[in-house]
């Protein structure tokens, strides 16, 4: 059976190898020219299952209105007339209840703790190397701050998350490099969360998914995904990469964009297709009547080299009143934070990019060469309740595997694990996913 995965993501590429050990034949088609090229390129690295969280949370509407107006704020909105951008805003502030937190906080841990177990098996299998790092250290700079983070460490007490509470003496003795002048009330320590460099790690199993058979065609946009309409012929590529019949009844097609002005169109057909194009998604789903409401919140990264090993960070941490992560990977550190929502433009605000710079100084003055970073910024593909959607859609034979935001790196082969065994069991070769999909399927929004 001929699956086509739309997207080489950390999500993407994930699915793809998981689906080749399930024996389908898979083709993936990028529209960059590299996996990991969009929103899993410039991420933070932090792979934290007890502590990811929704972005919907109590009291979440009264603290982005209290920081629209700070130059350094971890949150920007920009407004618009995108009907699409108020339409996701509604739902979201529905979602910011405590029961709805509470629902899509447990969905989300759920699924992080097992694709951590997935990523360490595969790691273990196939000997990949990408920075891992192992504990989580988050740093509060008030005791407001602290208090602010009581229902989070209730949820982390609830399901039994090893973690400590620190004092600021603790939190420099996990990392010796903090500096002593900065205001530090605690930290709380996750020993058992860690970090790494997600596109190294992409790069890496797309080499082990290209060697065991999977089909990769970088350079290639979609231009539209539709059903069968019928059994006719033609120019196309068939399950077994040559010429052949596509549109035969029960097949979905893909038809591509073309590569240069002027030259003929071409499509794919497949038994199965699996949309893991991020914010991209929704367009392409669209026409299939199946309306997702992602809408894409922008993210920024600085990726610096480490120019004093003994005042640099050890592992991952953030910022509690910044939301922003400062991650070794080897002798770099990434700082990666702030969430602007109502522009599509991927532009480099410097503003943002000053926070980030001045955050990772404040905690570490003299570790980086903050004056030559690389920066970056990219588009989270973000779903208003927080976790992603999984599964099969009302249009047999389409498949989704997308929406997972900021925490794409942290549940990404999980995702991929959970997507490969859902096409296994439709195709009567397997007998599903391993874990409860109680509220990540497209179920949720009506798609299925």
């Amino acid at each position: 059976m001929h699956v086509i995965v739309i997207g080489a993501g950390a999500i993407g590429v994930c699915s793809a190898w998981y689906l080749r050990q399930a024996g389908f034949d898979v083709t993936v088609l990028e529209r960059r020219g590299a996996p990991a090229q969009e929103s899993s390129f410039g991420n933070a690295g932090v792979i934290a299952p007890g502590y990811v969280t929704p972005w919907a949370a109590p009291g979440m509407p009264r603290k982005l209105l209290g920081m629209l107006f700070r130059h350094d704020s971890p949150v920007r909105f920009r407004p618009s007339l995108d009907p699409a951008m108020w339409r996701w805003i509604a739902r979201w502030l529905r979602e910011c209840e405590p029961e709805r937190y509470r629902a899509n906080k447990l969905r989300m841990q759920r699924l992080a703790f097992y694709s951590r177990d997935c990523l360490h098996q595969l790691r273990g299998e196939l000997d990949i190397d990408y920075e891992q790092s192992r504990g989580y250290l988050q740093l509060f700079r008030t005791a407001r701050d602290l208090d602010l983070a009581a229902p989070a460490l209730a949820l982390l007490r609830e399901n039994k998350v090893v973690h400590t509470l620190v004092d600021a003496d603790g939190c420099r003795r996990i990392e010796p490099g903090l500096a002593q002048d900065t205001a530090l009330a605690g930290g709380l320590h996750l020993p058992e969360d860690e970090s790494g460099n997600c596109p190294m790690f992409v790069r890496r199993l797309h080499q082990h998914a290209e060697a065991a058979g999977v089909r990769f065609r970088f350079d290639t946009g979609v231009a539209r995904v539709r059903a069968s309409s019928g059994d006719r012929r033609r120019g196309g590529v068939d399950s077994a990469g040559g010429i052949g019949r596509v549109g035969a009844d029960g097949r979905i097609v893909v038809e591509l964009k073309p590569t240069q002005r002027g030259a003929a169109a071409e499509s794919l057909s497949a038994d199965r297709v699996l949309v893991c194009a991020g914010v991209g998604s929704a367009t392409l789903l669209r026409p299939l009547g199946l309306r997702v409401p992602l809408y894409p919140v922008k993210g920024y990264s600085a990726t610096v080299m480490v120019r004093d090993e003994l005042q640099a960070p050890l592992g991952a941490l953030m910022d509690e009143s910044f939301k922003v992560a400062i991650t070794r990977m080897g002798n770099r550190l990434r700082v990666a934070g702030t969430a602007e929502l109502g522009t599509r433009k991927l532009d480099l605000r410097q503003d943002a990019l000053r926070t980030l710079i001045r955050v990772a100084r404040d905690w570490f003055p003299v570790a980086g060469s903050y004056q030559d970073a690389t920066l970056w910024a990219g588009a989270r593909p973000m779903l208003p309740d927080g976790p992603p959607l999984i599964g099969a859609t009302s249009v047999p034979g389409v498949f989704l595997n997308l929406g997972h935001g900021s925490t794409g790196w942290a549940m990404a082969c999980g995702s991929g694990k959970i997507a490969a065994d859902q096409l296994a069991a439709s195709a009567g070769t397997g007998d599903g996913p391993a874990l409860d999909m109680e509220g990540l399927t497209p179920a949720r929004y009506r798609l299925a």
